[in-house]
């Protein structure tokens, strides 16, 4: 809009300086006509014309240009100057008032100015005309000056406007800017009102992202009733469910039977640990969402997780081991989650890998901590790392056993600025999945 208006104005401004130009100049071609008329008398009948030196002088001024003039008499001959310079209109025009208007003579463009005076003697009778025309480039050069000149001024006045435009929209949005800061920096477990001063004009801007703040609590607040209603409410009828199989006696029960019975148990127990792994993901997912990070120490995390990970009715030939060195291993995330994630890859060890032994360690790797649990299963082709972190991958050939265990365990150490890995059987080792955490400054060397 900036541009287009200036080039209105630059235009405005070459047809006024031309027109001002024409102006100038037509003034001397007129001044320079009266004088011509002035000079004119009748002597013995005849028109005499004395050519007055001083008519030419200011339009000699124009060194670039050149003057052509004619005088018509009364009988319309040319009584001085040049003969075919004729003019593009009725000579009887200027009779009024002096004509001008721009034409051609010779190879030049010229402005021509005409003028008209009565003669009136007991001799002569009638009107002669004055001619005078002068070429253009004179004219033209002064209309380009003076556009030249607004040129600057409107280029002048277009960057002080751009500069101010800039400055007041940079003003203006401040507000704005702030207001953007104060939402970035906050926490994401954070929604109460923003109390922030801005102009009036955002006010209903504030007031909208206020609302939207308390709807969102409110169902931040009904999602978390809804997952610890939800953990007791399936659980404890799954718990008693599996209960209650356990204590069918199926010696009374043909092969057939009892191979259903195996099967309603083996579902069962699927169920529960599907269920369990789906609330503990949500619950993982809301914690992010509304806990800040704090340091925790790996060591005593992990040692939590062995504890709920390893049953006590599990196999008594398969050993287990947990290792953790004398210092702190501090990293920052949320205790919790963290425990979660590791609860899954110890389970998942017990469940598909290990056959007779286990180690859960954690290792300080100059400024990593790891979490690692090693199996002497078979472990994981390594084709399929990429897919086992996804949501219901399975870590076995059966179609039917999918779980969350790898995926929540993946998605917590990405949430805290880690990664999940897996390590191949070597030199005497198992198969290693290991949650790899940055450490904390505090267990920095």
């Amino acid at each position: 809009m900036l541009f287009l208006g200036a080039a209105g104005i630059v235009t405005a401004a070459w047809f006024y300086a031309k027109a001002a130009a024409d102006e100038a100049f037509d003034r001397l071609l007129q001044g320079a006509a009266f004088q011509i008329a002035e000079n004119m008398s009748v002597e013995e009948g005849a028109l005499a014309i004395n050519m007055p030196s001083s008519a030419f002088e200011l339009l000699g001024l124009a060194t670039r240009d050149r003057i052509f003039y004619r005088v018509v008499g009364t009988d319309g001959k040319t009584l001085t100057g040049y003969e075919d310079l004729q003019s593009p209109i009725e000579l009887s025009e200027s009779r009024r008032a002096p004509v001008f208007v721009s034409t051609r003579y010779g190879n030049s463009d010229v402005r021509m100015a005409i003028g008209a005076r009565a003669v009136s003697d007991p001799s002569l009778n009638g009107w002669v005309y004055i001619i005078i025309a002068q070429t253009t480039e004179a004219r033209r050069a002064l209309a380009s000056e003076l556009t030249g000149r607004a040129v600057i001024l409107v280029g002048v006045m277009a960057c002080a406007t751009l500069f101010a435009a800039a400055l007041a929209l940079r003003l203006s949005l401040r507000p704005v800017v702030d207001l953007s800061r104060v939402l970035r920096d906050r926490e994401p477990q954070d929604l109460t009102p923003l109390a922030v001063d801005v102009p009036r004009e955002l006010s209903p801007f504030v007031g909208s992202i206020n609302y939207f703040m308390r709807r969102l609590d409110e169902r931040m607040r009904l999602l978390q009733r809804f997952i610890g209603d939800s953990a007791h409410q399936i659980r404890t009828p799954l718990t008693a469910l599996l209960s209650q199989l356990s204590l069918v006696d199926d010696r009374g029960l043909s092969e057939e039977g009892r191979h259903h019975l195996r099967r309603v148990r083996a579902r069962v127990e699927e169920l529960s640990h599907l269920t369990n792994q789906l609330l503990g993901h949500a619950m993982v997912i809301h914690r992010f969402d509304s806990e800040k990070l704090a340091p925790v120490d790996m060591r005593d995390v992990a040692r939590r997780a062995f504890r709920r990970a390893v049953p006590i009715s599990l196999d008594p030939d398969i050993v287990v081991a947990f290792e953790a060195p004398e210092q702190p291993v501090t990293v920052l995330g949320d205790a919790l989650s963290l425990r979660e994630a590791m609860v899954n890859v110890i389970d998942n060890a017990l469940r598909h890998g290990a056959v007779a032994r286990l180690d859960v360690r954690i290792v300080v790797d100059g400024t990593r901590g790891l979490f690692e649990v090693e199996d002497d299963g078979p472990g994981i082709p390594p084709a399929r790392w990429p897919d086992v972190t996804r949501r219901f991958a399975s870590t076995r050939a059966e179609r039917h056993v999918s779980g969350l265990g790898f995926a929540i365990a993946s998605e917590v150490a990405n949430l805290l600025g880690g990664t999940l890995s897996f390590r191949e059987p070597a030199a005497g080792r198992g198969f290693t999945t290991v949650i790899d955490l940055p450490l904390h400054p505090e267990t920095k060397p």
